[in-house]
């Protein structure tokens, strides 16, 4: 009875006898009551409550527990993971959170077998188990980083958990007993789908969660953010006097996101700056000045990239897309002295090195008359910020205008920003992230945005609020966004000439 395998063997029996085994018969949910609680803990994401309520509609008349598998991918800090807290509230159902980022063994999510010593559940049973019921919303967080290794690939073994056809009897490796997984509600999350295999991305619904306006980031500030930092920090209503152009001013000047998780650390800091003086006067309201504001954050405000009103020939500005949300960067060329090569600097990607040169080869055929200033000179391609990596294909146009207004010596206006990739033949072909990169060039202040023509039905998803300030111009070759901005290649001269 004292021998360590009697200690496993209760662990075991205690883990297998703590599991819900009887199915829940499910229940029929007021989708009123479900869309009132999302709005009332999230501000905003139309298109993803919609969806949801969907969901909802659909298990009720199937009078089933669960239906399609959800990815939500977004930027952090746009309510991906807390929103499925909101969900498991609307159906009445048990939450349960498994963070799966840095998982790098199939045991991770299978278990170890019990003749290993310290062997455990995977983090899929572990969840089932602490939840209490056999039917959960369980939310897989950040699944986009989930590693491999020689131990297994976690990732394959997620394939098992996410498909209806087979996740009625699960066995997990300690348990060595199927488990019927399918009346659970799976949620992944992820920043970005380009690191989930295709296999288990083909397994669920990717659902978009875009950023924040500044209109809408306000009203969060408002209504969500400064009410819980103040309970947080146990400040009674009242005691705090903040007007929207402080709280504006923290967003447009104190952080940099497509989410409102830095909006939220900074909301933090005033309310325990604000407790220390309500602590000592509890009489006093502590009111938000932008002395106050700046000696509480006690930070440089952060660098927000504003177009210049001038630029040189050969500097152009383009929209770009990371994981964090949309960002503006300029392409840079210069002519030096060589033989027609082509030197590329800024941490590019091989995709975008691919794409100077399809851009360099375009301006060759679009001005034959200058064949001789690209033999004898060498060009030199620069995206600033050097220490950050970039790549994809989606900046052709910028490339191909940047190299159109060196090889012209006609410069470009700032305010028109593009975004586009280029084929050999100067056609225009589509993009993603277009929300995220239309939102970047309204904070930067572009008046102007050119966008493949083809990704005009995207702009359904940009918010109202971004296209009254933005002049969107679809395009579908790259001689449309030359004559919009005042280049003239060598054929659009002979036509000219020939009228």
């Amino acid at each position: 009875s004292h021998s360590s395998e009697t200690g496993m063997l209760y662990d075991y029996l205690d883990f297998v006898t703590s599991l819900s085994w009887k199915s829940e018969d499910p229940k029929n949910i007021d989708l009123d009551f479900a869309s009132k609680i999302l709005d009332e803990d999230h501000f905003g994401l139309k298109k993803v409550k919609k969806r949801i309520i969907q969901q909802i509609a659909v298990m009720n008349l199937k009078k089933k527990q669960s239906g399609s598998i959800l990815l939500f991918v977004g930027a952090p800090g746009t309510g991906k993971t807390s929103i499925g807290k909101s969900i498991a509230r609307a159906l009445g159902r048990e939450y349960s959170r498994v963070s799966l980022g840095g998982a790098r063994d199939e045991a991770d999510i299978r278990g170890h077998r019990r003749t290993y010593i310290g062997a455990m559940p995977g983090r899929i049973m572990d969840g089932i188990q602490k939840s209490g019921v056999s039917n959960p919303v369980m939310v897989l967080d950040e699944v986009d980083k989930i590693g491999a290794s020689y131990h297994g690939d976690p990732a394959s073994a997620l394939l098992e958990v996410l498909d209806p056809e087979q996740n009625h009897t699960f066995t997990d490796h300690y348990m060595n007993v199927p488990y019927d997984l399918s009346d659970v509600f799976f949620i992944c999350t992820a920043n970005t789908t380009d690191t989930i295999p295709g296999p288990l991305l083909d397994r669920m619904e990717v659902i978009h969660f875009e950023g924040y306006t500044p209109l809408e980031k306000l009203s969060i500030a408002k209504e969500h953010l400064l009410p819980k930092a103040m309970e947080k920090m146990g400040i009674p209503e009242g005691k705090i006097s903040i007007s929207d152009d402080m709280i504006n001013k923290i967003i447009s000047e104190y952080t940099r996101e497509a989410g409102v998780r830095g909006l939220r650390k900074r909301m933090d800091t005033l309310c325990r700056g604000a407790a220390v003086e309500i602590a000592k006067e509890p009489e006093n309201v502590f009111e938000v000045t932008e002395d106050r504001l700046r000696d509480e954050l006690d930070m440089r405000p952060v660098h927000r990239e504003k177009v210049p009103e001038k630029q040189k020939s050969g500097v152009v500005t383009g929209l770009a897309w990371t994981s964090a949300g949309g960002e503006i960067l300029y392409i840079e060329t210069v002519f030096t002295k060589g033989k027609g090569n082509i030197i590329i600097t800024g941490q590019l990607g091989d995709v975008m090195k691919e794409s100077a040169q399809i851009a360099v080869s375009l301006v060759k055929t679009m001005f034959p008359d200058k064949a001789d200033v690209f033999e004898k000179n060498d060009i030199h391609i620069h995206v600033p910020e050097g220490a950050v990596p970039k790549d994809g294909p989606s900046a052709g146009i910028t490339l191909t205008t940047a190299i159109a207004s060196l090889v012209t010596d006609k410069a470009v206006d700032p305010h028109f920003a593009m975004t586009g990739e280029v084929s050999l033949r100067g056609v225009v072909t589509p993009i993603g992230g277009l929300p995220e990169k239309l939102m970047a060039a309204q904070r930067a202040g572009v008046k102007n945005a050119f966008i493949p023509k083809e990704n005009e039905d995207d702009l359904r998803d940009v918010a109202k609020e971004v296209l009254d300030q933005i002049n969107v111009i679809p395009v579908s070759n790259v001689e449309e966004v030359l004559k919009k901005v005042g280049i003239t290649t060598d054929d659009m001269q002979r036509d000219t000439d020939a009228a």
